[in-house]
């Protein structure tokens, strides 16, 4: 950090996954508090870094700050973005931006009366190499305009590791089917490779496998894996695949007119193909070539960062945003354009896969009609506006699956139901 600039404060909601995000002096966030409901975790975070503890989410607003990172829970990141605008800090909210369209809304609404705070939306697989490389290589306009794209986030776990990250029955990762509305991880590099956006969407579904232990000995009553068909502004279509299916990866493959470009399923992390067909290929290029690209820029800081990097672009992209004063390109739009895409692919699903536009938050008269639509699969909602959480409806927990997962909640130091 420059000498001459001074420090962002900042406080972090979540000790859990809001960790990620403390320890960001090298990019000028000094961590001033820290905030949560799991006082034992929380205390631990808070003594550990020598910042104010707060479990009251409204006093934690109250204290000297500058910007705030949500690292919250999955359904929750719209409500605290909306009041953490109203008390004039600059936000970074990880996915989603919402999980209802009135909270897109209302975040829409209230992002816009802040006037000039920062929302960064903290989506961090465009920022993997080869996607920033893809970027660029598509930036260029040698390869002519998108038309059909891939992407895939799978990521299978045996049920003890499920069930650490999801303490409590009705903890948001158990009763959201996150196939469909996770799809910010495979959405968002199609996105940002091409600059495009999601207009209109079918989704479907695997559904729930009674005969999978990873899925049965615990909490979870959602679906196997979700996939989003997807028509872009452009015309382009785009398939997203998210995930337990077995074969742990994510994939991104973007079709061109003039064109391939995607990452490797094999040999080796980190390497992307580009190619080209011969009868139109520049003379002297290659039809095709495979290579490991490097970062663009903070090599050796993005290479020690998580998520293949994106957690240190994230951050970086959020400071660079602050002191510029200009939203970065992961905008809250571009949240809401990800986000609203699994909240209408789940009403997809429910509708027999029948095709839902996505709507435009960035225009009022669009908002008008979503305002009051309060519909989720999350089980403590009021009961119209409640929706079933897998195709096959409720799914029945078994006694040795609450067995097992009480056995690792209490493991990892939750005691709760």
């Amino acid at each position: 950090m420059p000498a001459a600039l001074a420090p962002i404060r900042v406080g972090v909601v979540g000790v859990g996954r809001g960790r990620t995000f403390m320890n960001a002096r090298h990019l000028g966030f000094q961590l001033v508090a820290v905030c949560d409901t799991w006082e034992e975790k929380l205390h631990e975070e808070a003594g550990r870094w020598g910042v104010t503890a707060y479990t009251d989410y409204d006093r934690f607003l109250e204290h000297d700050m500058e910007a705030v990172v949500l690292a919250n829970y999955f359904h929750e990141h719209a409500p605290f973005a909306v009041k953490a605008f109203a008390a004039g800090k600059h936000v970074m909210s990880e996915c989603a931006a919402c999980h209802t369209p009135a909270e897109g809304v209302a975040l829409a609404r209230a992002f816009e009366q802040a006037r000039d705070r920062i929302y960064m939306f903290a989506e961090n697989y465009p920022f993997m190499a080869y996607n920033q490389e893809m970027r660029r290589l598509y930036s260029s306009g040698d390869f002519g305009e998108f038309k059909y794209g891939e992407a895939e986030y799978v990521h299978p776990d045996p049920a003890s590791v499920k069930n650490s990250r999801s303490c409590g029955v009705n903890h948001w990762r158990n009763w959201l089917p996150w196939g469909i509305y996770y799809c910010t991880h495979a959405l968002g590099p199609v996105m940002y490779i091409t600059d495009t956006r999601p207009v209109k969407v079918n989704g479907f579904v695997v559904p729930y496998d009674y005969t999978d232990a990873s899925h049965t000995l615990g909490a979870r009553r959602t679906d196997i894996a979700g996939i989003l068909m997807c028509r872009m502004d452009n015309g382009a279509v785009a398939k997203i695949l998210q995930g337990a299916l077995r074969g742990h990866g994510n994939y991104t493959r973007i079709h061109c007119q003039r064109g391939l470009l995607e990452s490797c399923r094999h040999g080796g992390d980190g390497q992307m193909r580009v190619r080209r067909e011969p009868w139109e290929k520049p003379e002297g290029v290659p039809n095709e070539v495979v290579y490991a690209p490097d970062f663009p820029q903070h090599h050796r800081e993005a290479t020690a960062a998580g998520h293949g990097g994106g957690d240190f672009f994230t951050l970086f992209h959020f400071a660079e945003a602050i002191r510029s004063g200009r939203q970065p390109w992961m905008n809250l739009y571009r949240g809401l354009d990800m986000s609203l895409a699994g909240v209408f692919a789940w009403r997809s699903v429910l509708a027999d896969s029948a095709p839902f536009e996505i709507p435009d938050f960035r225009q009022e008269a669009v908002r008008r009609q979503f305002e009051n639509d309060h519909y989720t699969p999350n089980p403590l909602a009021p009961e119209p506006y409640r929706q079933p959480a897998s195709i096959l409806g409720d799914i029945e927990l078994t006694p040795a699956g609450l067995a097992q997962a009480r056995q690792d909640w209490a493991a990892v130091g939750y005691h709760g139901e």
